[in-house]
């Protein structure tokens, strides 16, 4: 039996070696020059000169990134009143860097084993969205496991019924299954409820939704869109570099195909959002390569792309983790650089988002002077990081964003999804709650009495 692949055993073809030095970088950025992958990590890594971080070039580069912020959007720090409903947990394409999924087969009728996870019927997600919507709620995102039963739509599934082996194209037909969750579109339509603004289907779900056919992408989303998708989240993308994906997630879609899904959601009227995820078996070498691919994508989509979104790597409970073959996540150091120098190098991207999931509160607000600018939304629920073992709970109120944007001395700023619409709030008029939404009216999304948290038995 072949021994498994640990931290130890990986080796790269892509390493953090320039010709480049850390000072002519930092005059690059200082001077809002364009930046070259050499560049960026010159600047990533305090200079390939050095071992490890070096803390005084680490805070020239923060102090150069919080300068081009200022210079870009000003003062102001953003957030949206949203809502996540993920649809379902089952999958099996079994990313290594996930816990958020749950086995595919252990959702089946004829199954002994008993899941941990949820499927939602179309009905309940309604439900859930119409409920949010009445809050004020006017975004709602959804990101999914790749559930056997989903198809993009009737036709589609009526593709994948007869298509001559099933298994090959990863389909099984719902009746297999204890809860239906319905098409794609029937998922989208659901949810595009009352005027909320849907954020959804990931470059993988639009490869999951195409699989058993010669449809393009622009075929996939232009249903979706017909059927109430608003915008693309551009997750999936991890690391947009070959020889890590083939480590963290063999089985996902390629870098190719996730540059040509989110250009032909582009294509058909969406509008996108785009990740990083970092911190787990990559190099500098490898995040500077994937800014230059989001930065090139940005230019063929004529400036689509509204926000870029660092998401660091949550180790627990992940098989990377558990398997050996990354023994934590990034450090403080390296999450900083991270915002600072996308700040640096996305030259055509206007918004840079700090995650106070992934960060936490103290640390969320650090990443605004590193180069961020956006705080991310209210999410309702929030259940892949905390599955990984992620510890920063799943919703702030306004109240909570009008309290630590203004406690650093920003300006809070409500927004819509597209950035277009934003309004100012003043931190001494009080109660705070969404007002750009079609059902918001100030008030705030949850009571004090819904956000207490239950009482000990």
């Amino acid at each position: 039996m072949e021994r498994p692949v640990t931290e130890a055993d990986l080796t790269f073809d892509h390493v953090p070696e320039t010709d480049q030095s850390f000072e002519n970088a930092l005059t690059k950025a200082r001077a809002g020059d364009r930046l070259t992958v050499d560049d960026a990590i010159e600047l990533l890594t305090t200079g390939t000169d050095v071992d490890g971080i070096d803390q005084t070039r680490k805070e020239r580069v923060l102090e150069a990134a919080d300068h081009r912020r200022a210079d870009v959007v000003g003062e102001e720090v953003t957030f949206v009143a949203n809502l996540n409903n993920n649809v379902t947990t089952a999958c099996n394409v079994g990313c290594l860097f996930c816990n958020f999924k749950d086995a595919a087969h252990t959702f089946e009728r004829d199954t002994e084993m008993e899941s941990a996870g949820f499927t939602k019927t179309p009905s309940e997600s309604r439900e859930i969205v119409a409920d949010a919507v009445s809050r004020g709620v006017y975004e709602v995102t959804s990101v999914s496991g790749l559930h056997p039963a989903f198809a993009l739509d009737g036709e589609h599934r009526e593709i994948l019924e007869a298509h001559p082996e099933p298994k090959a194209v990863n389909y099984k037909p719902p009746e297999a299954y204890d809860i239906d969750p319905g098409t794609y579109t029937d998922q989208i339509s659901a949810m595009s409820v009352d005027g909320v603004h849907v954020h959804s289907m990931t470059p993988e779900e639009a490869y999951h939704a195409r699989r058993g056919t010669d449809w393009s992408y622009e075929d996939v989303y232009g249903r979706l869109k017909a059927a109430g998708l608003d915008t693309v989240p551009g997750t999936a993308a991890e690391i947009l570099v070959e020889e890590v994906r083939e480590v963290i997630c063999p089985g996902k879609i390629s870098t190719e195909g996730w540059l040509e899904a989110m250009e032909a959601a582009a294509n058909v009227g969406l509008g996108l959002t785009a990740t990083i995820m970092y911190g787990h078996v990559e190099n500098e070498a490898h995040r500077a390569m994937h800014l230059k691919r989001v930065r090139e994508l940005q230019e063929r989509v004529n400036g689509a792309i509204t926000e870029f979104v660092p998401l660091s790597f949550v180790h627990q409970n992940t098989p990377l983790f558990e398997h050996d073959v990354v023994s934590g996540g990034a450090s403080t150091d390296e999450d900083e650089l991270m915002i600072a120098v996308s700040r640096l190098f996305l030259d055509n991207i206007e918004h840079i988002q700090s995650s106070w999931v992934k960060y936490g509160d103290e640390q969320g607000l650090k990443m605004l002077s590193c180069g961020a600018d956006d705080f991310m939304g209210t999410i309702l629920s929030e259940e892949i990081t905390k599955r990984a073992g992620g510890e920063y709970g799943e919703y702030r109120s306004f109240a909570d964003y009008v309290d630590l944007i203004s406690s650093i001395g920003r300006v809070p700023v409500e927004r819509s999804t597209d950035y277009e619409t934003r309004r100012v709030i003043d931190p001494n008029d009080p109660p705070f709650g969404p007002r750009l939404g079609p059902k918001s009216d100030g008030t705030p999304i949850l009571t004090p009495e819904e956000r207490a948290p239950p009482a000990d038995d």
